[in-house]
């Protein structure tokens, strides 16, 4: 069975719009939902935690590094997961694919990008495309600062460094979190420095970023052109149907990541109090997130949502 589409996810949570919330109640109670340590995704899991509080719910949010959180979902031992980038993470999908018991919830997230980018420095030393870095190695002392370990990001960028394309074959990909690669970019100060950049993130009013054009092959068109994907285990669906519609509704922007992201990183805000004063100031939002959705123990659910984020 191939992983369901959005579409047929929705006729899936359609089909299994029954009053089985006591069967919820006994076995959906905790939802499990990883994080990987990037900050959009700890925002929109923070947006996802509180909503889910509200309405009775425990969520539970181990950190876990992309290939591991993408076991665990494989493997039964994570519920959902919010941050499934595409084209990037194309590959993890296709395992998912091949086991054949995740589906597709929804599309969380469009207009986002993924891919190279370089500071001020970096740009008016001429560099705007991938082409023109091996000409300034010296100037960004060869190296391009990635993200975490094992990230799908980081394996393009391996990638393109072992196979010497554009000339990079001596330069070396320098691996650490997204918190540490930001602060490496934000020391460089008068230094180029090419790096992982991606929208949305505040790392885009912060920074004076240009993104670099012709990594097409390694990262998609349109700068990486991205969107995000809820996935989650087709047994959870099946089983735990109010949760499930909750997720299949949670859909983010890009200006409203942005600030959430900002709050978190620059404010230095625990994400679901963020989460909790942004949904505050949006009411509007919960209604379209939790229309059809109910407490765990069965009331109207954007209600008890409203009546939280109030207190």
């Amino acid at each position: 069975m191939k992983i369901l589409t959005s579409t047929g996810a929705a006729l899936l949570l359609s089909a299994l719009a029954l009053p089985a919330l006591a069967d919820d109640a006994s076995s959906c109670g905790t939802v499990r939902f990883s994080d990987p340590g990037w900050t959009d995704i700890t925002a929109t899991n923070g947006v996802a935690a509180v909503l889910l509080t509200a309405l009775g719910y425990t969520p539970d949010i181990p950190t876990l590094s992309v290939p591991v959180g993408y076991e665990a979902l494989k493997n039964g031992q994570t519920d959902v997961f919010l941050g499934n980038w595409l084209p990037a993470q194309q590959s993890f999908r296709d395992d998912l694919d091949a086991h054949g018991s995740i589906v597709e919830l929804v599309q969380n997230l469009e207009g986002a990008k993924f891919t190279l980018a370089v500071n001020k420095a970096g740009a008016d030393a001429g560099v705007a495309d991938f082409a023109d870095l091996d000409a300034q190695r010296d100037a960004f002392d060869g190296k391009i600062y990635g993200i975490e370990p094992g990230a799908p990001a980081n394996q393009s960028i391996q990638a393109m460094i072992e196979a010497d394309e554009f000339g990079l074959g001596d330069w070396e990909l320098v691996e650490s979190g997204e918190q540490a690669m930001l602060a490496q970019v934000s020391r460089s100060g008068s230094s180029p420095v090419v790096f992982l950049a991606w929208a949305p993130h505040p790392m885009n009013e912060a920074i004076e970023i240009t993104y670099l054009s012709g990594g097409d092959a390694q990262f998609g068109p349109d700068f990486g052109g991205a969107t995000v994907h809820t996935l989650a285990r087709e047994e959870w669906v099946e089983a735990c149907p109010n949760a499930a519609k909750l997720f299949s509704q949670l859909i983010f922007d890009v200006p409203m990541e942005n600030v959430l992201m900002g709050r978190i990183l620059d404010d230095g805000m625990d994400p679901q109090d963020a989460a909790k004063e942004w949904i505050a100031e949006n009411p509007d939002r919960v209604q379209g997130w939790l229309d059809g959705v109910s407490t765990l123990d069965g009331e109207p659910g954007a209600e008890a949502v409203l009546a939280a984020v109030e207190k």
